[in-house]
């Protein structure tokens, strides 16, 4: 299958590496990263001309719709385009209009699992539009992921992905916090972990991506908080969620103090390019207002 790649950055380059060691033809094409392995044409245009399927990874949704003003005329009527980008949901909801009145599929397809999940091929993927393009992509989600989930119509691939990250983002802070207090009352932070990741206080958060170093998995808090997911993107999927929240007329007050913690943390404090479960070391170090 032929395959267009639009964004190479950190997420996009080692997806596309991952379809092109599977024996898909690729072709990329950013603006500004000229990543090892995946072969580029200078123009957009040219790089989805023949596609079958056109897979975009952007950084917003404004770039997103403006990408999409470029591409959907240039590509193949009955092409796919596959968006992977995590953006709010009126804008994959607006792609996908522009679409279908262009003779294309659109599904909104956003990831989890961070450059790691990126580079090994074990991202998941909450996907939203029409089934049958589902379909179509499906042979891509299982070489660049370990699962798919169809979600439902356009928008609902990036209605479930900033659920998913309100949730990640406040229990990030909530681990944190534990482990903060914990320390503050001489609780062996071992011992901590050995309760909760088997007991009530169980969490991703916890379990699978401990804050604290030399604790649970390996983790980036073993790795001097090298971002896996970076504190500055966290903050970007809670904004989505408070926009989408207020469009909807949702009370999430624990999404909206999250929202205010990592706003503090990446802008007041610099710190954006750290992992978000920088957020310990930060709380150790804060004195108590």
């Amino acid at each position: 299958m032929k395959i267009a790649f639009i964004g190479l950055g950190n997420m996009g380059a080692p997806m596309a590496r991952c379809l092109i060691a599977a024996g898909h033809e690729v072709m990329g094409f950013d603006p500004i990263a000229t990543p090892d392995g995946v072969p580029c044409c200078a123009r957009v245009q040219d790089a989805v001309a023949d596609a079958n399927v056109v897979i975009t990874m952007l950084p917003s949704g404004d770039i997103l719709r403006a990408v999409a003003d470029d591409i959907h005329p240039a590509m193949t009527q009955g092409a796919v385009h596959l968006d992977c980008s995590t953006v709010d949901v009126q804008s994959a909801r607006d792609v996908a209009q522009a679409a279908e009145a262009a003779g294309l599929s659109a599904i909104d397809a956003p990831v989890s699992g961070g450059m790691g999940g990126a580079t090994n091929g074990t991202l998941t993927f909450m996907a939203g539009g029409p089934v049958a393009a589902f379909e179509t992509v499906q042979p891509m989600f299982d070489i660049m992921g370990q699962k798919a989930v169809h979600c439902g119509e356009a928008g609902a691939g990036q209605a479930a992905k900033i659920c998913n990250n309100m949730i990640l983002g406040a229990t990030m802070i909530a681990t944190c916090e534990a482990f903060s207090l914990a320390d503050k009352l001489g609780l062996d932070r071992q011992s901590m972990f050995d309760v909760v990741s088997t007991s009530s206080g169980y969490s991703w958060s916890m379990n699978a991506y401990c804050p604290a170093p030399g604790i649970g998995p390996n983790s980036p808090a073993d790795n001097a908080y090298t971002p896996g997911f970076s504190a500055a993107l966290m903050l970007k999927d809670l904004r989505l969620s408070q926009q989408a929240a207020e469009a909807v007329d949702a009370d999430t007050p624990m999404g909206a103090r999250a929202t205010q913690l990592y706003a503090d943390f990446v802008e007041l404090h610099g710190m954006g390019g750290m992992d978000f479960s920088a957020m310990l070391p930060h709380l150790m170090d804060k004195p108590r207002s």
